[in-house]
């Protein structure tokens, strides 16, 4: 009698709706030794010639990548692959592994190791979740171009003839783009986190996944049973035939509630008894424009501009920004359009240069960076300002921590409409300006900043981090970060309150502004605007259309007086429980 197979629950980080069950297909992680020898001077040249078909060969493989993606999904997802394509052409990427051939006199396989390398130790300390995980992309380009260098097949997933769910340590980006939907059913990985390039492409392509399982690789063999919960993060290796019909009939479910949301779109972001709030959407460029207006945003809540010359390394041009801005603007009249000015750290500058430092965590960039380049962040805000012509526009700092940053950064920008004002080009003389509240220090001082502010809207992402001490990427304190927090609570509560005072209003985005059930206790709390990913709006609207403001109102009168983060949340989901119980499928 064949003995059953034991059924293990691993929990990890959803990035990719949607349930499926399958066969696994382990890929082995490739040898990590680059081959390392002696180039002799008669073979420089050759060696030479041997780099330019990699890089040839290379940016052959990845066009092609960026074709399919563009026939299989958006132009949007084939643009991630921009900045493999610019680090190709990078001058000063091709003159570095030239010099360190003729230097050297080693093999390219190992110069460009180095070479790339480099920038990927510089990048992965940066204190900024996207710019560490474009490391991905050099990671990913520096493998490509060494294994066209070698003849080594670059991924193991073309060996694949029948549906599978793939497990790895870790996707390269261009792996997951290549990924055949018919074949790769989903993935589960070690690695990874919801902002990497691995993660976005599961969703362009609609395959479940789950990031950040740890040891998944070493628990799990080919041929394995297993399930995935891509909304949850939930994987079930050798699952019991009592859960597989658990989650086919909440697969159902959820496709149901789905299909249901979709129906709030023209619907208000109101309480049950008429509290209205803002429900804005979080954007990158203005190719997600469409996906605002397809989900019922009411405007951007935030508009990620260092995303415009961020893998340029430097400020793109004053009417360039300017059109993007305009665009964008016109696009989402009368809806606000709330551009937050560059938030960038200042060891990967993108005014050209590259500085050290000891701790980036808690070093120059953001707004310290701006005000430390007042020519160049001028240069945004005369742009930001030429949009404001539409009606709709708004601004915003981002990192702040005194108020005399305020000031100077209102300071630049009084100089900027001077500017504009002696060329005679139109703007909005009375545009609002807001600040990120993303530093307790911020939070503490709120009532003193708000003299010289329009509006504040919390980065609870960072104000979480700040508070607690906790890189929330690190595995090893990740435990620790807790947006429910009682001192991250009181924070947002402080900055509320300071802000009513003086009339101003009060905006939230980060990731627990796209929780269905705490929503009710930020509006509890007195939160006017809540700002999202888009496909998220309709989740927060059902959140939000579920409650009266005297529930959300007792909600976070007794989270406030809670002292653990734990209890909060019991007290957040019991509430959805008894009025909206079917968010808690999807969460």
């Amino acid at each position: 009698m064949a003995e059953k197979k034991k059924e293990v629950v691993l929990r990890g980080i959803g990035v990719s709706p949607g349930v499926v069950v399958g066969s696994v297909y382990v890929l082995a992680s490739k040898s990590t030794i680059v081959p390392e020898w002696d180039v002799p001077v008669s073979r420089v040249d050759a060696e030479f010639a041997r780099f330019e078909d990699a890089i040839i060969e290379t940016r052959r493989q990845i066009s092609k990548i960026q074709k399919n993606l563009m026939e299989s999904t958006t132009g949007r997802d084939a643009e991630l692959f921009d900045a493999h394509l610019m680090i190709l052409d990078d001058r000063t990427f091709l003159e570095d592994v030239i010099e360190g051939i003729t230097e050297r006199r080693k093999n390219a396989e190992i110069v460009v190791k180095d070479v790339l390398g480099k920038h990927i130790d510089t990048l992965s300390t940066v204190d900024d979740d996207y710019l560490r995980e474009r490391v991905a992309d050099l990671r990913d380009v520096s493998r490509r171009i060494i294994s066209n260098l070698s003849g080594d097949s670059v991924s193991q997933l073309g060996k694949l003839n029948k549906r599978h769910i793939v497990v790895a340590a870790d996707l390269a980006p261009s792996e997951t783009a290549a990924l055949r939907k018919d074949l790769v059913v989903g993935f589960a990985t070690d690695q990874g986190s919801p902002t990497s390039h691995t993660a976005l492409m599961a969703r362009a392509l609609e395959i479940p996944a789950i990031v950040g399982l740890h040891d998944v690789t070493r628990t799990v063999r080919s041929g394995d049973e297993i399930l995935i919960d891509g909304n949850k993060g939930v994987l079930i290796i050798n699952p019991k035939p009592n859960q597989l019909k658990k989650y086919g009939e909440l697969a159902k479910a959820r496709k149901t509630i789905e299909r249901e949301l979709t129906t709030l779109k023209e619907e208000p972001a109101e309480t049950l008894d008429g509290h209205r709030i803002v429900l804005s959407a979080n954007v990158e460029g203005s190719e997600e424009v469409d996906a605002v207006l397809q989900y019922g945003a009411e405007g951007v809540g935030l508009f990620r501009s260092e995303y415009l010359y961020m893998s340029q390394e430097k400020v793109v041009g004053e009417m360039e920004q300017a059109e993007v801005y305009t665009e964008v603007a016109e696009r989402l009249s009368p809806a606000p359009l709330i551009v937050r000015t560059f938030d960038i750290g200042g060891d990967k500058s993108i005014f050209g240069e590259q500085s050290m430092e000891a701790n980036p965590f808690l070093g120059c960039r953001s707004i310290r960076l701006a005000l430390a380049r007042p020519d160049e962040f001028k240069v945004q805000l005369r742009a930001i300002l030429r949009a404001s012509a539409v009606g709709n526009v708004k601004i915003m700092y981002p990192m702040i921590c005194n108020v005399e940053e305020v000031i100077s950064a209102n300071d630049l920008l009084e100089e900027a409409k001077a500017e504009l004002k002696a060329s005679k080009v139109a703007f909005d003389d009375d545009i609002e300006v807001g600040i990120m509240v993303e530093i307790p220090s911020a939070a503490l001082t709120a009532d003193v900043i708000a003299e010289h502010v329009s509006f504040f809207s919390l980065g609870t992402n960072d104000l979480v981090q700040y508070t607690l001490a906790v890189d929330r990427v690190n595995e090893k304190v990740a435990y620790l970060y807790e947006p429910t927090h009682p001192a991250v609570l009181k924070l947002i509560k402080l900055t509320v309150d300071a802000g009513h005072k003086h009339g101003l209003w009060i905006g939230l985005c980060g990731e627990i502004a796209s929780d269905p059930i705490i929503a009710p206790l930020l509006i509890g709390m007195g939160i006017d605007e809540l700002s999202v990913p888009p496909s998220a709006v309709p989740l927060i609207k059902d959140a939000v259309r579920s409650v009266t403001l005297s529930q959300a109102k007792k909600l976070a009168e007794k989270s406030l007086k809670a002292s653990e983060a734990a209890e909060v949340l019991g007290y957040c989901r019991r509430l959805t429980k008894e009025v909206a119980p079917e968010l808690l499928e999807l969460i």
